[in-house]
């Protein structure tokens, strides 16, 4: 299927540039490999997607380091900078691209990540996105005074109060529209901006929101959650969400679902965008960029990184396995979570032990070693190939109602974008389905939703 021959109007296209810091997706061997805590290396990139007209650039955050076996281990990156601090500086180096982030709503408090969110939206004239997060994992809970954890149920709960509870202090600020408390009924006979009151079981809360409203009301709001609960959430609650799906079949499933929920909300479909991450190897003729992909996945997944992953869904230590060897005999431990801390890990996998029998089989049907096979199941080289077969495989999901556009992920920074900005974007530019340039000034204007007063 090529899009340029489908009949209706083609879908403009939503693309945005992921910087990656929590995974083991960037090749460190490859001497373009730069650092990940360097400002030079946040400009690069976010100058780049800039230029490529990109609707934003996105940070993913671990509150703790992740450990395997009692170990930090090579999946995670040591050092990657604050968030807040990061994207406040980056507002200042470029003008149009927005800039999100991931901010956890378990261990943080709705007043201070508010305050945080209209702060920015103010610096950057308007481009600031919340992708918000929950954790589960006492592990991680460590780290904060509040400490514990959230069971699966509670995590969403909380989120969707700690969300409303934000999005009062945003609205705070409309003046004298502000006369009474909607859930209270209390009259504040001194209402005035920045007055608010919002009592739920997680937060209760009275005072005054010192920010002013910002350019664009309220941030934009990512979300990243597949379960049903998480899909709920995004069709309640989110303005993009984020998929794991890029195949045909499955990404359709998940775009008619998720899109299918907002209607009980209010909402029209053009109100919520999904984006799948997805990376990409680029090379002169499809050939050569095949051949490039392998070396890639090869570096991305050592023997002793495919022994990593895979004691993630076995939950027990495999260090003494040969990792050009067969999968163990021994079923994963569907249990308690005891190998990998602040990830995860088996609870990736709803049914660990139907995922195991599923790796088994492809595994004998290929004569896959463990690690071949771990590169085969974490591989995401959605688009792979020529510039022009690239352009093709994005624009033909997308008119294909698989997704509204997607989050590329480089397999190299601050320098793995350049090549995708410079020979794929002017193509799909050509024809007709990625702006030549921004059409707005803030991010709801680049996904085209519109400022939320």
């Amino acid at each position: 299927m090529r899009s340029e021959t489908m009949s209706r109007p083609a879908k403009q296209i939503h693309l945005a540039a992921h910087f990656p810091g929590v995974n083991n997706t960037t090749v460190w061997s490859d001497p373009e490999a730069g650092s990940h805590i360097d400002f030079s290396s946040f400009v690069h990139f976010a100058r780049t997607a800039e230029r490529a007209r990109f609707d934003f650039l996105f940070l993913a955050e671990g509150l703790r380091l992740r450990e395997q076996n009692g170990q930090i281990y090579d999946l995670d990156v040591v050092g990657r900078p604050d968030t807040f601090t990061v994207l406040a500086a980056i507002a200042a180096v470029t003008e149009r691209l927005g800039l999100a982030g991931t901010i956890n709503s378990t261990f943080n408090e709705p007043y201070e990540v508010a305050r945080q969110f209209a702060s920015l939206d103010h610096l950057s004239a308007g481009r600031a996105g919340w992708n918000v997060v929950t954790s589960w994992d006492a592990f991680t809970g460590e780290n904060f005074r509040r400490g514990g954890f959230l069971p699966q149920e509670r995590r969403y709960e909380r989120a969707r109060n700690f969300l409303r509870t934000t999005w009062k202090l945003f609205d705070s600020w409309h003046g004298d529209e502000i006369v009474a408390d909607k859930e209270t009924g209390v009259f504040l006979r001194d209402a005035r901006p920045g007055a608010f009151r919002h009592a739920d079981p997680d937060f209760d809360i009275v005072g005054q929101f010192n920010v002013p409203r910002s350019p664009q009301g309220r941030p934009i709001i990512l979300q990243a959650g597949d379960s049903d609960e998480g899909r709920e959430f995004a069709a309640s609650s989110a303005d993009a969400i984020f998929s794991r799906y890029d195949t045909l079949a499955a990404g359709q499933a998940f775009y008619s679902d998720v899109k299918g929920r907002l209607a009980r909300y209010g909402r029209t479909p053009e109100q919520l965008v999904i984006l799948p991450a997805s990376t990409f190897v680029l090379a002169d003729t499809d050939t050569e960029a095949q051949e490039l992909a392998h070396e890639v996945r090869l570096r991305q997944v050592s023997g002793e990184t495919a022994i990593r992953f895979l004691e993630q869904l076995w939950n027990r230590d495999l260090s003494g396995h040969d990792p050009d060897g067969p999968l163990p005999e021994i079923d994963p431990d569907p249990g308690e979570n005891t190998v990998s801390r602040g990830r995860a890990s088996v609870r990736m996998y709803r049914d660990p032990i139907a995922t195991a029998r599923e790796w088994r089989e492809r595994a004998e049907a290929k004569k896959l070693s463990i690690r071949e096979l771990i590169i085969e199941v974490t591989g995401r080289q959605t688009f792979v190939g020529a510039p022009e077969t690239v352009a093709h495989g994005i624009n033909d999901l997308v008119q294909a109602d698989v997704s509204d556009g997607f989050i590329l992920v480089p397999h190299l920074t601050p320098g793995g974008l350049d090549g995708f900005a410079d020979r794929v974007v002017p193509l799909l530019q050509e024809w007709g389905v990625f702006r030549t340039d921004y059409q707005g000034e803030t991010l709801r204007d680049h996904l085209g939703i519109g400022v939320d007063r």
